[in-house]
């Protein structure tokens, strides 16, 4: 058997003094290339998931269990550690980019940055004998490229724009773009089309589809919605008050759900999905 891409066991989160419980006993794991979905309601503990993987919870969280990178285990391994397979080997989109974005510094900027931290983790420069005026090129190139590449207009202008002065699609691009530069082997995305609009959503989704595709990225894809998760993912998890409920095919729980919690969300998805029609 080959080693998963990501194995997660046994994972459990609680907060504060009172170690309010966000998620009890997870499992799951992500084979390379794999695109599988995690549904469940606000507050059901999906982000909380997205973030012990990331290494990103708040210092009052409290996690037991095992999380590991291509057998190697991640938890309670040093901030430094950590930080070198962020936007490298993972990287995550996050649901609000006004929120994700610095509003002080141009989206080319931003982008250039995330590509800046992988030549200096990985020492490109010398490993390639690149000039530093090189490196400057190839980054002002490559974050070009992946702008048009994730359907961005006019790449230069947006480049030299600010967040406040792009809409909402274009910033979710952009937050996709940083994702993506570096050719993560895993990319999580935490609800990244709540706040666009029906007809951005659905090109934003035929965007991350062809995305994963083209680069043959893994994806944790998390939403309340079991149809957008239906255009991406090929498996899904249902979670419900921080516990995986029921998992399957998307077709399986879509047409034949067997947990209640997860007939209660397809039959929102079935409902929404004829409001829209």
């Amino acid at each position: 058997m080959t080693t998963p891409l990501l194995s997660v066991q046994n994972l459990q989160v609680d907060f504060g003094r009172r170690r309010t419980v966000a998620l009890q006993d997870v499992s799951f794991d992500i084979e390379p290339g794999q695109r599988l979905g995690l549904i469940g309601q606000s507050g059901s503990g999906k982000s909380a998931t997205a973030l012990a993987i990331m290494g990103l919870l708040p210092e009052n969280a409290h996690l037991e269990g095992s999380v590991q990178w291509r057998g190697r285990e991640l938890v309670g391994l040093d901030d430094a550690s950590y930080a070198k397979l962020r936007g490298d080997a993972m990287s995550m989109v996050f649901q609000e980019p006004m929120t994700a974005l610095d509003p002080t510094m141009t989206v080319g900027m931003q982008v250039a940055e995330v590509l800046r931290l992988h030549y200096a983790r990985a020492k490109d420069a010398a490993k390639y004998h690149a000039s530093p005026e090189q490196i400057v090129d190839d980054a002002r190139s490559r974050v070009l490229g992946i702008l048009g590449e994730v359907g961005v207009p006019d790449p230069r202008r947006v480049a030299a724009s600010y967040p406040h002065q792009l809409s909402g699609g274009q910033r979710q691009r952009v937050l996709i773009a940083m994702a993506l530069i570096n050719r993560p082997a895993l990319v999580i995305f935490d609800e990244p089309t709540t706040a666009l609009d029906v007809t951005v959503q659905a090109r934003v989704l035929r965007l991350i589809a062809d995305e994963l595709t083209r680069g043959g990225a893994a994806c944790l894809f998390i939403s309340h919605d079991l149809a957008v998760v239906s255009q991406v993912c090929d498996a899904v998890m249902v979670m419900h008050e921080g516990r995986i409920v029921e998992r399957g095919s998307v077709r399986q729980i879509f047409t034949d759900p067997v947990h209640p919690y997860s007939k209660q969300l397809v039959t929102a998805a079935r409902q929404e999905g004829a409001d829209d029609d």
